[in-house]
């Protein structure tokens, strides 16, 4: 029997709800001139998100250079506008989801010649990993105990939100294998139909075919 006070079970416990129940993706990637990149990331309805890019400069103390411009433009999987930042350097974005799925962060760097390579930072967090928890505590004046029991508060109600989304996703995984199960059964029967169609036909040929040679 699994004691649930001990302390290391709790501190596993405690690991696997934050991991489980947020997203942060921060990543590092080149971008050519006049080519497009694009990073989805699967974000649940009225979840949270946040996102900052920005061009990395490849002279330290000197300002960037004037072809070191992107259009970044953000869209959820039905093809509403979140974000549009043109022939920027640098940008943000914050909004929650209105609708769960795939939103696309495009990047498409500007056209110079001769061409250039851009190297661009985007960290986007989604869920509880995208609340401002320094500037909540600061706003509400919580002391450490109480900051940590509205991160765990946060962190149960966002695992509580996603086991209701995944039973969704099962329970329509479920349908379509049903579905697809009962075509391949009647897909089988028609082959099947078929088959011995053909198979009487050649033989009522074959059949006919030696009647009138007189072989039978």
């Amino acid at each position: 029997m699994i004691n649930l006070n001990s302390k290391p079970f709790f501190h596993l416990s405690l690991l696997l709800l934050i991991l489980f129940s947020s997203s942060t993706e921060s990543l590092r990637f080149e971008l050519k001139s006049s080519l497009t990149k694009c990073i989805s990331e699967d974000i649940k309805s009225n979840s949270m998100t946040v996102g900052k890019y920005t061009i990395v400069n490849p002279n330290e103390g000197y300002p960037l250079p004037d072809s070191h411009r992107i259009t970044v433009r953000v869209t959820s999987s039905h093809g509403n506008n979140y974000h549009y930042g043109d022939r920027v350097q640098s940008g943000q974005f914050a909004f929650a989801a209105a609708e769960a799925g795939d939103y696309m962060t495009c990047f498409w760097a500007v056209e110079n010649k001769p061409e250039v390579t851009l190297t661009i930072d985007l960290e986007w967090k989604t869920g509880v990993a995208a609340k401002d928890w320094p500037n909540v505590a600061k706003k509400g004046q919580v002391d450490v105990m109480e900051l940590e029991l509205k991160k765990l508060q946060d962190t149960v109600t966002s695992i509580h939100d996603e086991m209701f989304f995944l039973r969704e996703r099962e329970e329509e995984m479920q349908e379509l294998n049903r579905n697809t199960d009962n075509r391949m059964f009647w897909l089988s029967l028609l082959s099947l139909f078929i088959c011995l169609s053909v198979a009487g036909l050649q033989l009522w040929h074959l059949k006919s075919f030696f009647e009138k040679k007189k072989l039978i």
